[in-house]
């Protein structure tokens, strides 16, 4: 029985705990974007194939 007036208000600590992140993730706009992610990771190594354009600095250098 000692025990249970140990546990039971830590069970209720952790549960609101866990209950008031939650809150503050939703909040803070962390559910909002679910498939983003999940479509940028198959593209992300596609970005060194595109053309960039050198700085015009080297530009110059490079035609003198």
């Amino acid at each position: 029985m000692n025990t249970i007036y140990l546990l039971l208000p830590l069970a209720l600590l952790l549960s609101l705990t866990a209950l008031g992140l939650l809150i503050w993730a939703i909040r803070r706009g962390q559910f909002e974007d679910l498939e983003g992610p999940a479509h940028r990771i198959l593209f992300e190594d596609d970005r060194h194939l595109q053309p960039t354009n050198p700085p015009e600095g080297k530009e110059k250098s490079q035609d003198q």
